[in-house]
């Protein structure tokens, strides 16, 4: 592992904590002694959770401790209870449309990553409407906009791009570097709906290791993006840690704090939660904290169980079996036929290097039959932008 401390590569400056939001509160917590509250979870600690209808970070906590592992099928069986209760028998399917792979950042579990010697590609509109073209003639109606984090892919070029893809598109959310309260306000003018920023690590230690340069080596600036997302009154705010930098428990744990904290404050916005397990891509890395299949249900089902009410989104990393058998679990949200690269659904798209390997590669019409075959049913709407107004 690298020695940050005495690693030259690294450039920025670090943001300070801010009062009042999560980076605050990560500058006041222990990390190991939240580490201690999973691992010192016990079967009656479990049994109490599990008879709670309002569940608190303790008993997150617990749900996704070893000792919770027996209870797996009754965690699972109430999950998909929940679920059904809340959002009814429907799976909503999106698409996320990569813009471009140029990236200024330093990250060692990215294909993206600048030092990678690979052929780089941003999409010009004519290039973008090729890919709605293709998007759109698989029936998305939902569309999630990723890019590397760059000064060159940035506002000026957000600007021209959302009003373009937005008129294609009921539901427009964006995967992109974070940026200030008032450029979110801006974007949500011309069509945003979403934003989704993944912190990978909720432990500044690991996530310096990870992150050598470049912007994204700033953690509280990262870790406050949720919070200047809330701040703009965008619609919805997304939230992920990637499985496998640090322990998984207790990344999950920190994000269960960081759901409750954005909740608290920005009470308007809707929330979602995803679950990236690290997978491999070029110059990758191997994973710190294995989560496998079983314990990956065993926190999607408390995930669910901790809160009725947020969205739960399954991407195309995870294999095709396991996602066949995870359908009726909690979640609310799927990935399906993604393309990881810029330019990658269109027939004359240019080649360039994906972000990472994609595991289901199945197409869209048999990831409905799937859905389907499960008693569940695909929506490709399930919001309208004049809803927010009501």
């Amino acid at each position: 592992m690298i020695d940050v401390a005495s690693h030259k590569i690294r450039l920025l400056e670090q943001s300070p904590a801010v009062e009042g939001q999560f980076s605050h509160f990560v500058e006041s917590t222990d990390w190991h002694a939240m580490t201690q509250s999973h691992q010192e979870k016990t079967e009656q600690d479990v049994l109490r959770a599990l008879s709670k209808s309002k569940l608190n970070v303790e008993d997150f906590a617990a749900l996704i401790s070893p000792a919770a592992e027996p209870y797996l099928l009754e965690m699972a069986a109430k999950s998909e209870q929940l679920t059904l209760q809340r959002f009814g028998k429907t799976l909503s399917l999106f698409a996320p449309l990569y813009l471009s792979n140029t990236c200024a950042n330093e990250c060692t579990y990215c294909g993206f990553s600048m030092s990678n010697a690979i052929k780089r590609l941003t999409l010009n509109e004519s290039q973008v409407e090729k890919e709605i073209a293709a998007i759109k003639d698989k029936g998305f109606d939902h569309i999630l906009l990723v890019t590397g984090e760059t000064n060159k892919v940035s506002m000026p070029y957000f600007e021209r791009m959302l009003p373009l893809i937005k008129s294609h598109f009921s539901q427009l959310s964006m995967e992109v570097q974070p940026l200030n309260s008032e450029e979110y306000k801006r974007l949500q003018t011309i069509g945003l709906d979403g934003v989704l920023v993944y912190q990978e690590t909720y432990r500044r230690k690991t996530y310096l290791e990870h992150h050598l340069r470049g912007n994204k080596s700033n953690f509280n600036y990262r870790l406050d993006a949720p919070d200047r997302i809330g701040q703009a009154g965008i619609h919805k705010i997304g939230l992920g840690v990637l499985l496998g930098l640090e322990d998984w428990r207790t990344d999950s744990v920190m994000m269960a704090h960081h759901l409750r904290h954005l909740q608290k404050r920005y009470w308007r916005s809707r929330f979602s939660v995803a679950f990236p397990r690290i997978r491999p891509c070029e110059g990758g890395i191997v994973p710190k904290s294995i989560i496998t299949d079983r314990q990956l249900v065993q926190l999607i089902a408390a995930w669910r169980l901790f809160d009725w009410d947020v969205e739960m989104s399954l991407s195309t990393r995870e294999s095709p079996e396991f996602r066949h058998h995870a359908v009726r679990m909690g979640f609310t949200t799927m990935s399906a036929e993604s393309k990881t690269q810029p330019g990658g659904y269109a027939d004359d798209a240019q080649a360039a290097l994906e972000q990472f390997e994609i595991s289901d590669e199945r197409p869209v019409a048999e990831i409905i039959a799937m859905i389907r075959s499960q008693g569940r049913e695909v929506v490709w709407k399930n919001w309208d932008p004049a809803l927010s107004h009501v």
